[in-house]
């Protein structure tokens, strides 16, 4: 269960705090004016979180993904995407005609 301490108790027994942190591999919280400011953990624990929250990114990017693709086949109606490089062709003489244009 985690504890909750005083920024004051905090500083006076930091190295304690540290100890008891890993030992008891529970986090920490920190207040001052009794509201809590921050949570003390472990550099493990700080790792674990920080690999979650990058696999998270990860995930939300794949499945934005996989909604854009399947929107796109559904205004395409079924017809197959054109090869990336007609795409490209197609990319390049519409910004050619626009810079053209801009002459």
């Amino acid at each position: 269960m985690e504890r909750t301490i005083s920024a004051t108790e905090a500083r006076i027994h930091f190295g304690e705090l540290m100890r008891e942190v890993i030992e008891n591999r529970e986090p920490v919280i920190v207040e001052r004016d009794g509201k809590p400011h921050i949570v003390v953990i472990s550099v493990e624990e700080y790792e674990r979180l920080k690999c979650a929250r990058q696999r998270e990114g990860w995930e939300e990017a794949l499945n934005r993904a996989v909604r854009l693709s399947a929107r796109i086949r559904e205004r395409r109606g079924g017809e197959p995407l054109p090869p990336p490089e007609e795409v490209i062709r197609e990319m390049r003489e519409e910004r050619d005609e626009q810079i053209l244009g801009l002459r």
